[in-house]
């Protein structure tokens, strides 16, 4: 399946928010994911199944100072 995430096409086999963000490296703690433009929790990362067409936008958090 086709999905966008932060405006890039990547295919993908079926899999959660929470299995696309391990595949991609990403630390689920450290990222807010905005799925199909809503907030979607974290709590709901590992339950939430990605479908063909869907367009997330991952933030990370970078600390600093």
């Amino acid at each position: 399946m086709e999905i966008l995430v932060n405006g890039e096409r990547k295919v993908i086999e079926t899999c959660t928010v929470l299995g696309l963000l391990e595949s991609l490296g990403i630390d689920p703690r450290r990222v807010a994911v905005e799925l199909n433009l809503e907030i979607l929790p974290k709590a709901d990362y590992g339950a939430t199944t990605l479908r063909d067409g869907d367009r997330l936008e991952i933030v990370q958090f970078v600390g600093g100072g």
